[in-house]
């Protein structure tokens, strides 16, 4: 699957030109709903089923700072998925040169339009086929 690439904005730099880390919390999402939806479920028709996925833990690793005008690529993993959770793993690195900028987690849980838990593999058993066979594909 590919990464997802985005160039630093100058608004994202603090006063020591570089990304103000809370952004790079925005740039998981970013790339989530980018693999996602090349995955064939964006999250625009996740909603449209009835289905969200509230954050309910972040982890960050900072290792070097982006600046402004540099490309980021973004790899996201699925690291956990049993139709109740999922866990994603970030792995940001420099464009041009692959030097590591961040490591960094989300863990999500699935919820309907009431905010109760959603079994996936329950209600929607298409959606966990194709999650489980990533899991499996995914090495």
């Amino acid at each position: 699957m590919k990464n997802y690439r985005r160039r630093v904005q100058y608004y994202e730099t603090d006063k020591m030109a570089i990304v103000y880390h809370a952004n790079y919390i925005k740039w998981y999402e970013e790339a989530r709903v980018y693999i996602m939806e090349n995955m064939g479920y964006s999250y625009k028709a996740m909603e449209d089923m009835g289905i969200m996925m509230p954050v309910l833990a972040v982890t960050a690793q900072y290792k070097k700072g982006a600046q402004y005008g540099d490309f980021v690529d973004i790899e996201v993993n699925i690291t956990k998925f049993n139709g109740i959770k999922m866990c994603f793993a970030y792995t940001m690195t420099d464009a041009a040169t692959g030097e590591l900028r961040m490591l960094g987690t989300s863990e999500h849980c699935f919820v309907d339009n009431e905010f109760r838990p959603v079994n996936i593999k329950k209600k929607f058993p298409e959606f966990y086929k194709d999650m489980m066979e990533y899991m499996e594909n995914r090495n």
